[in-house]
């Protein structure tokens, strides 16, 4: 038997992260599970992937009942709406509304999804301190630290911070999890982020800077990749053809770098020969400072990313 997962405040991020979860456990169920010489080989430099953490947890790590809760009806009829479109699993998600406290009830694992300015009017609701007592609380809102969620739930609540992002809701999303002591909470918490995408085990010290490299990042990317479509277009590239071409090419250059384990430099020098039209339009790009304003764009983006989840001064 697995555990009952509710998700509080499911927009965005709650339903990419919670489609995964149920894609995942829908591809487990129709497979044979593999031997051990068949097992997937590791996915390049990241931690497992879901057919691997999927294949090999126990049943009790894993989710059997899935609550999601919003602030709205016309929102719920949304939501009911889109998993019921999703067909399999999706039709068995529970929808409620205005109804946190009753979800984390008849819930084992919680996970926050609401945004951060609302997480603790949530987790101090009437009766939520009775309800999540002794359960897990997985949250996902930026800038809302462990120390703030602590003081919002009861000594026996544990509590873990995961940041996912955007890219979750095709299942190619970058997740960092706070570090969990026993190997059970580990695996549950493999299961469910590894379902849409990568993921890793970082310190909390580290969230602000993984909020600004992969919470922020897909928009940072973007730019580029707009940038890099539009120099096609100029120069007479058709934009479907234009923004087809600048896609395929940095997907296809991170994946060179994730599961070949290239540094960027050496990508880089193996596309540039002497004399060549790569150096002269890295030296544009030098020339432009790019490089330092994408660095710094991270730093800045850190810094802010500091402030959320928190208190205003007034």
């Amino acid at each position: 038997m697995g555990y009952t997962l509710a998700v509080l405040g499911c927009g965005t991020m709650g339903i990419a992260v919670l489609s995964g979860v149920l894609t995942s456990l829908e591809t487990r169920s129709a497979r044979p599970l593999p031997d051990a010489a068949q097992a997937e080989p590791p996915s390049g430099i990241s931690t497992p992937t879901a057919s691997q953490v999927l294949d090999s947890a126990p049943d009790a790590a894993l989710p059997a009942r899935f609550i999601a809760t919003v602030g709205r009806e016309e929102t719920g009829r949304k939501l009911r709406r889109t998993f019921r479109d999703m067909g399999g699993l999706g039709e068995s998600v529970e929808v409620l509304v205005a109804s946190n406290v009753q979800a984390v009830h008849e819930a084992d694992v919680v996970l926050v999804c609401s945004k951060p300015n609302v997480a603790k009017s949530i987790l101090l609701e009437d009766g939520m301190a009775a309800a999540v007592e002794g359960k897990l609380v997985i949250s996902i809102c930026a800038g809302v630290t462990i120390a703030q969620l602590r003081s919002w739930v009861p000594e026996s609540t544990r509590v873990v911070r995961a940041m996912p992002n955007t890219p979750c809701k095709i299942r190619e999303g970058m997740t960092i999890v706070t570090p969990v002591a026993d190997a059970f909470s580990r695996a549950l918490l493999l299961a469910i982020f590894t379902s849409c995408g990568r993921c890793r085990f970082l310190d909390e010290k580290h969230f602000d800077a993984c909020t600004a490299l992969a919470g922020s990042g897909p928009a940072f990317v973007a730019l580029v990749l707009e940038a890099m479509a539009d120099g096609g277009v100029m120069m007479g590239l058709p934009r479907v053809e234009a923004l087809e071409l600048a896609a395929q090419t940095m997907q296809g250059t991170g994946r060179m770098a994730l599961y070949g384990g290239l540094h960027p430099a050496q990508l880089k020098d193996s596309v540039t020969t002497p004399g060549g039209c790569t150096i002269a339009g890295l030296l544009t790009m030098e020339d432009g400072k790019m490089r330092s304003t994408m660095a710094r764009a991270i730093q800045v983006a850190t810094l802010h990313a500091a402030g959320l989840g928190q208190d205003s001064k007034k």
